[in-house]
């Protein structure tokens, strides 16, 4: 059994976390099952490597809170029978905090104005992984409000969990808005997490910490119980560190929710998407590489990557991605006006205690608070949302169906057809940048997150090493509903490449001795 301690034939003392240090879903589940753990150890195991690594050590601030209720639930679950609800079940997971859950845990997406929003609801997409068996071990720090209330923010800061910090190196950004959860699955206090997407939150902080981060296409998973910014794009993803547990949470998260009219829509899908994962899924597959960047670092393990993809034999075309001027204008104004309708629509349902029921009201409380709310950048994209039109506005309607066109059947579809590739490839992100509370975000390198954001189609991301000792990933974007082919294009990456490496909490960069000028 994994206890508190144990000691190791030296004679020293190995603590209970370094037991569950980059253990996968997979390896627990078998140990679970062969009664060589309990889910109750696993749950101490985590909270006494969160307190160690988390509240003290690197102080990482990525767990924004421990459910309380954890313990009680994994005992119930050790005593359910372990492998009786399949791969989850008394497996620990993380939770963004945008994400509803029963337990006694307020949902503040980061918000001093929602620390009293105790809902004591199951967001669809948790109900999911509970009755998987899954016990839900906390809440992750993010970008407050998914980073969406200012143009200059910082990612993975909020008012109530402070600022996430890269594990890989301690002054480099987690990427947003799912942060917390990217650092924590990296840092191994919980195998896997919830992030959630609009554009980029679920991939960017998941190949910016060395992870694997799966966007789905937009509808195979419920959005209900989620702190809003866009009906059009928002989306809850898993963050793990292999494909293989990606799938295993999404095989959990899928399913249609009759109060989301979207996922109402789902096409029919495998019998499960791990199940269906496969060593030789690129054998023959035309793949469209975009190669994107100027950084030599990233260029050299994207090139690393290609070798790898031809070793697990595809067919690399070269591929141009389509450029639209205004593609991002007309995405803001998109999710600016949804997000004004889709918040104020979620504020009416949160408790009385929760005195901020409109967007104004969170303007208006961010402003009366400003010394800890908004101590670092402000809340302009607040502030234009406000004064947006509604659904039924001509410039909205337009704005939607171009962006939608262009990131869609002239972008993704586009560029399939033109080559008669499956699906495409690109460096995800360049490297995370260096925390900076004066200037916010100071994002350099490609992005491959926009056309799969604004078109709602399945976006994969998978570690391919790391470039200047600081963690890079490739993207897998496919077509709508493509969302097991995805998967399994990067499981059968993943297998040929092996690239992803643990991090090692140092306070900057591994540069080397070439590199670095204070040497």
């Amino acid at each position: 059994m994994l206890g508190a301690c144990a000691v190791v034939p030296d004679g020293g003392v190995t603590t209970a976390r370094d037991h569950v240090e980059e253990r996968s879903i997979a390896e627990l589940s078998r140990a679970l099952a062969a009664g060589d753990t309990s889910s109750e150890d696993l749950v101490e195991a985590y909270i006494e490597r969160i307190d160690a690594i988390d509240r003290a050590g690197p102080r990482l601030n990525s767990v924004i809170a421990v459910n309380p209720d954890a313990l009680a639930q994994a005992r119930a679950s050790d005593l359910d029978g372990h492998r009786a609800r399949g791969p989850l079940h008394g497996v620990p997971i993380l939770i963004k905090d945008n994400i509803e859950t029963r337990d006694r845990m307020p949902t503040t997406a980061g918000s001093l104005a929602l620390r009293d929003n105790f809902t004591y609801r199951d967001a669809p997409v948790v109900a999911r992984l509970r009755a998987a068996g899954a016990i839900i071990l906390g809440k992750t720090n993010l970008s407050e409000w998914a980073n969406i209330r200012s143009t200059r923010s910082m990612s993975g800061w909020s008012a109530v969990g402070g600022q996430v910090r890269n594990p890989y190196a301690l002054d480099r950004s987690p990427c947003g808005s799912s942060s917390g959860s990217g650092a924590a699955v990296a840092a191994s206090l919980a195998p896997a997490a919830l992030g959630t997407e609009t554009d980029g939150s679920v991939v960017c902080p998941a190949a910016m910490n060395g992870l694997v981060g799966f966007k789905p296409s937009v509808g195979l998973v419920s959005r209900t119980h989620i702190v809003p910014i866009s009906h059009s794009q928002d989306t809850a993803g898993p963050m793990a560190r292999t494909v293989e547990d990606a799938a295993i949470l999404l095989d959990a998260m899928a399913g249609s929710d009759p109060t989301d009219d979207v996922t109402m829509n789902i096409p029919n899908r495998p019998q499960g998407f791990a199940r269906s994962l496969r060593a030789d899924a690129l054998k023959g597959v035309r793949v469209g590489v975009i190669r994107e960047g100027d950084d030599p670092a990233l260029l050299a393990r994207f090139d690393a990557a290609m070798t790898a993809l031809k070793k697990a034999g595809a067919i690399l075309v070269a591929v141009d991605k389509p450029e639209f001027e205004d593609i991002d204008e007309t995405e803001f104004e998109v999710l600016i006006t949804e997000l004004k309708t889709g918040l104020n629509a979620y504020l009416a349902t949160t408790p009385p205690a929760v005195t901020t029921r409109t967007l104004d009201d969170v303007i208006a409380f961010n402003r009366a608070n400003a010394a800890a709310e908004m101590p670092f950048f402000a809340q302009e994209t607040f502030e234009m949302a406000a004064k947006t039109k509604g659904l039924a506005d001509r410039g909205y309607k337009a704005a939607r169906a171009k962006s939608l066109r262009q990131a869609g059947r002239e972008g993704i579809d586009a560029m399939l057809k033109k080559h008669k590739v499956a699906l495409l490839v690109a460096p995800s992100y360049g490297q995370p940048w260096l925390i900076d509370p004066i200037h916010g975000d100071n994002f350099k390198g490609p992005s491959a997150s926009g056309f799969p954001a604004i078109a709602g189609y399945p976006h994969l991301t998978v570690p391919m090493g790391l470039a200047d000792g600081l963690p890079v990933g490739l993207s897998f974007i496919g077509p709508a509903w493509s969302d097991a082919m995805v998967l399994s294009a990067g499981y059968a990456f993943e297998q040929a490449s092996r690239m992803r490496v643990p991090p090692r909490y140092l306070p900057s960069a591994d540069v080397g001795p070439g590199l670095d000028p204070m040497r």
